[in-house]
Protein backbone atom coordinates (compact mmCIF):
# COMPACT_ATOMS: atom_id res chain seq x y z
CA UNK A 1 0.00 0.00 0.00
CA UNK A 2 1.37 3.42 -1.04
CA UNK A 3 1.54 6.16 1.62
CA UNK A 4 -0.92 8.40 0.21
CA UNK A 5 -3.50 5.57 0.15
CA UNK A 6 -3.37 5.15 3.95
CA UNK A 7 -5.62 6.18 6.30
CA UNK A 8 -4.38 8.47 9.43
CA UNK A 9 -6.74 7.97 12.34
CA UNK A 10 -5.87 10.50 15.08
CA UNK A 11 -7.24 11.29 18.76
CA UNK A 12 -6.47 14.02 20.94
CA UNK A 13 -6.99 13.84 25.04
CA UNK A 14 -7.00 16.34 27.94
CA UNK A 15 -7.56 14.98 31.46
CA UNK A 16 -10.47 16.78 33.45
CA UNK A 17 -9.24 15.05 36.78
CA UNK A 18 -7.08 12.03 37.57
CA UNK A 19 -9.91 9.43 36.04
CA UNK A 20 -11.74 11.44 33.92
CA UNK A 21 -10.85 12.68 30.46
CA UNK A 22 -12.23 14.32 27.28
CA UNK A 23 -11.06 12.22 23.91
CA UNK A 24 -12.41 14.03 20.98
CA UNK A 25 -11.60 12.47 17.46
CA UNK A 26 -12.79 14.63 13.70
CA UNK A 27 -15.85 16.37 14.95
CA UNK A 28 -16.57 14.07 17.88
CA UNK A 29 -16.57 13.93 21.27
CA UNK A 30 -16.54 11.54 24.04
CA UNK A 31 -15.37 11.45 27.71
CA UNK A 32 -13.85 8.26 29.49
CA UNK A 33 -14.37 8.03 33.56
CA UNK A 34 -14.00 5.22 35.77
CA UNK A 35 -16.94 4.13 38.08
CA UNK A 36 -17.13 6.06 41.72
CA UNK A 37 -15.60 2.27 43.51
CA UNK A 38 -12.71 3.49 41.27
CA UNK A 39 -12.28 6.96 42.42
CA UNK A 40 -14.42 8.37 39.28
CA UNK A 41 -17.25 10.11 38.55
CA UNK A 42 -19.20 7.73 36.39
CA UNK A 43 -19.06 10.26 33.73
CA UNK A 44 -18.39 8.17 30.60
CA UNK A 45 -17.28 4.18 29.80
CA UNK A 46 -14.25 2.96 31.23
CA UNK A 47 -10.99 2.58 28.76
CA UNK A 48 -11.50 -1.27 28.74
CA UNK A 49 -15.34 -0.26 27.86
CA UNK A 50 -14.73 2.03 24.90
CA UNK A 51 -11.80 -0.48 23.65
CA UNK A 52 -14.75 -3.15 23.22
CA UNK A 53 -17.16 -0.87 22.13
CA UNK A 54 -15.11 -0.09 19.30
CA UNK A 55 -14.11 -3.70 18.44
CA UNK A 56 -18.46 -4.23 18.27
CA UNK A 57 -18.74 -1.21 15.69
CA UNK A 58 -15.79 -2.35 14.00
CA UNK A 59 -16.99 -5.61 13.89
CA UNK A 60 -20.63 -4.37 12.84
CA UNK A 61 -19.24 -2.48 9.94
CA UNK A 62 -16.66 -5.38 8.82
CA UNK A 63 -19.73 -7.88 8.74
CA UNK A 64 -22.23 -5.50 6.90
CA UNK A 65 -19.47 -4.68 4.35
CA UNK A 66 -18.71 -8.27 3.66
CA UNK A 67 -22.18 -9.60 3.46
CA UNK A 68 -22.64 -7.24 0.34
CA UNK A 69 -19.79 -8.33 -1.08
CA UNK A 70 -20.76 -12.05 -0.46
CA UNK A 71 -24.44 -11.18 -2.07
CA UNK A 72 -25.11 -12.34 1.73
CA UNK A 73 -28.82 -10.61 2.74
CA UNK A 74 -27.86 -9.32 6.14
CA UNK A 75 -31.19 -7.39 7.61
CA UNK A 76 -29.11 -7.21 11.29
CA UNK A 77 -26.04 -7.75 13.74
CA UNK A 78 -26.58 -8.32 17.37
CA UNK A 79 -22.86 -8.53 19.12
CA UNK A 80 -22.16 -9.72 22.70
CA UNK A 81 -18.68 -9.50 24.02
CA UNK A 82 -16.84 -9.99 27.33
CA UNK A 83 -13.67 -9.24 28.38
CA UNK A 84 -11.85 -10.92 31.35
CA UNK A 85 -9.64 -8.86 33.08
CA UNK A 86 -7.53 -9.52 36.00
CA UNK A 87 -6.90 -5.70 37.74
CA UNK A 88 -3.86 -6.46 39.23
CA UNK A 89 -1.34 -4.96 36.92
CA UNK A 90 -3.17 -2.34 36.26
CA UNK A 91 -3.57 -1.42 40.49
CA UNK A 92 0.21 -2.24 40.95
CA UNK A 93 -0.71 -5.32 42.95
CA UNK A 94 0.80 -7.92 41.26
CA UNK A 95 2.49 -8.11 37.59
CA UNK A 96 2.13 -12.41 37.52
CA UNK A 97 -1.33 -11.63 35.02
CA UNK A 98 -1.00 -9.32 32.27
CA UNK A 99 -2.29 -6.04 32.29
CA UNK A 100 -4.86 -6.17 29.74
CA UNK A 101 -7.80 -8.74 28.91
CA UNK A 102 -6.37 -12.27 29.30
CA UNK A 103 -9.78 -13.60 27.09
CA UNK A 104 -12.43 -11.93 24.84
CA UNK A 105 -15.18 -13.61 23.88
CA UNK A 106 -17.67 -12.52 20.97
CA UNK A 107 -21.18 -13.79 19.94
CA UNK A 108 -22.42 -12.20 16.89
CA UNK A 109 -26.25 -12.88 16.13
CA UNK A 110 -26.77 -12.34 12.36
CA UNK A 111 -30.07 -11.40 11.06
CA UNK A 112 -29.27 -12.67 7.84
CA UNK A 113 -32.14 -14.36 5.40
CA UNK A 114 -31.89 -18.13 4.40
CA UNK A 115 -28.17 -18.25 5.02
CA UNK A 116 -26.62 -21.84 5.78
CA UNK A 117 -24.06 -22.51 8.45
CA UNK A 118 -21.60 -22.88 5.71
CA UNK A 119 -22.56 -19.48 4.29
CA UNK A 120 -21.67 -18.00 8.09
CA UNK A 121 -18.87 -19.42 8.89
CA UNK A 122 -17.29 -18.66 5.99
CA UNK A 123 -18.94 -14.84 6.20
CA UNK A 124 -17.30 -14.77 10.16
CA UNK A 125 -13.92 -16.04 9.05
CA UNK A 126 -13.78 -12.99 6.53
CA UNK A 127 -15.30 -10.71 9.44
CA UNK A 128 -12.36 -12.18 11.92
CA UNK A 129 -9.08 -11.18 8.71
CA UNK A 130 -10.25 -8.16 7.47
CA UNK A 131 -12.07 -5.80 10.93
CA UNK A 132 -8.96 -3.75 11.90
CA UNK A 133 -10.46 -3.61 15.89
CA UNK A 134 -9.79 -7.57 15.53
CA UNK A 135 -6.33 -7.29 13.99
CA UNK A 136 -5.35 -4.89 16.42
CA UNK A 137 -6.57 -6.65 19.72
CA UNK A 138 -4.84 -10.07 18.32
CA UNK A 139 -1.37 -8.87 16.50
CA UNK A 140 1.35 -7.36 17.80
CA UNK A 141 1.59 -3.16 16.66
CA UNK A 142 4.21 -0.81 16.95
CA UNK A 143 3.17 1.84 18.87
CA UNK A 144 5.96 4.48 20.34
CA UNK A 145 4.98 7.15 22.90
CA UNK A 146 6.91 10.30 23.73
CA UNK A 147 6.43 12.25 26.86
CA UNK A 148 7.04 15.95 26.47
CA UNK A 149 6.56 18.95 29.58
CA UNK A 150 3.60 20.89 29.19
Amino acid sequence: MSEQSKLQVKVYGASESATRMEVSSGKFKLVIDEPESMGGTDAGPTPVQVLLMGLAGCLNVTGHLIAQQQGLVLRGMQIKITGDLNPNAFLGRSFEARAGFERIEVTITADALDATEEVLRVWIEEIERRCPVTDNLRAETEMVVTVKRA
